[in-house]
């Protein structure tokens, strides 16, 4: 029998399928039904974060760890939720989904202190430290234009962030309750989609960028370059030796015969060496 799909595929279409389910369709569908059943605004924007939170709990039980975002998304629904039974306002619960946002932005932007940026950080954790592609990641800290590449990222990431929360408090204040919650649930993948396409094209411009500098340390006239010339080139082998691969004739200065030596791991040939002179006397 076939086997089924490698196990980081199953991983994949599991968060997906949890991000549709929990985090898209079941806080949209509860909030709907329960406004239309006359529930409060309220008590229905509360009850619909109880799907993301299950969502962040199957997530955990199935990794056997709870991750920074969800953390972080749990934060937002509880801050939400006390604004929300304090204030009565729909509004303000609807600031939930800008906390994870603003403490990720903040997060990211604090971090350009830190040794290491936030992104960096996530990057090996998600390609796991002990991996060979998170080992690959770790090692290449070392290089300059590597550090200095994740901290325009995590730059980059950090301001994209503070942007999508003034454009959620905008959706919140101009909008109604039902599309600023629709909103607010579809925004972050939006942000997020936009900000992995830059990081992509911006690594790859980065990796050519690099590839033509070392091309170009690597150009006429440098040691590199005309050690790879000299390897490339095949061996130059004497004329008429008895094994074509056993001597090799050296340049020599003019007006001086070559040198002929034996290549390491051969024996000379007798009396090669002695017949090349005789034969380039003769030719003088």
């Amino acid at each position: 029998m076939p086997d089924g799909p490698p196990h980081w595929l199953r991983s994949q279409l599991r968060h997906l399928a949890i991000i549709l389910v929990f985090d898209l369709g079941g806080p949209l569908l509860v909030y709907t039904l329960l406004n239309s059943a006359g529930i409060p605004a309220v008590t229905a924007l509360i009850l619909s974060g109880i799907p993301p939170a299950v969502g962040i709990a199957i997530g955990a039980l199935a990794d056997r760890r709870l991750d920074v975002i969800g953390v972080l998304v749990l934060a937002g629904l509880a801050v939400g939720t006390v604004a929300g039974l304090v204030s009565h306002n729909p509004r303000l619960y609807l600031l939930e989904g800008a906390v994870p946002s603003g403490v990720f932005a903040l997060a990211c932007l604090g971090s350009l202190r830190t040794s290491k940026p936030l992104i960096y950080r996530l990057t090996v954790q998600i390609l796991g430290p002990r991996s060979a592609k998170g080992r690959q990641v770790a090692g290449a800290w070392r290089y300059p234009a590597f550090r200095r590449a994740f901290q325009i990222i995590t730059l980059v990431w950090g301001i994209g962030y503070l942007i999508e929360v003034a454009v959620r408090l905008a959706v919140i204040e101009l909008t109604s309750t039902g599309m600023a919650l629709l909103f607010s649930k579809l925004v972050p993948y939006a942000f997020a989609i936009c900000l992995s396409a830059w990081t992509v094209a911006y690594g790859e411009h980065e990796m050519r960028k690099a590839e033509q500098l070392a091309a170009a340390a690597g150009g006429p006239g440098t040691p590199v370059a005309a050690d790879a010339k000299r390897l490339a080139a095949p061996p130059i082998h004497s004329c008429g030796a008895p094994h074509p691969d056993r001597h090799q004739r050296l340049p020599a200065p003019s007006g001086r015969h070559p040198v002929v030596r034996a290549r390491a791991g051969h024996s000379p040939g007798s009396g090669h060496g002695q017949r090349l002179r005789a034969g380039l006397g003769r030719r003088g």
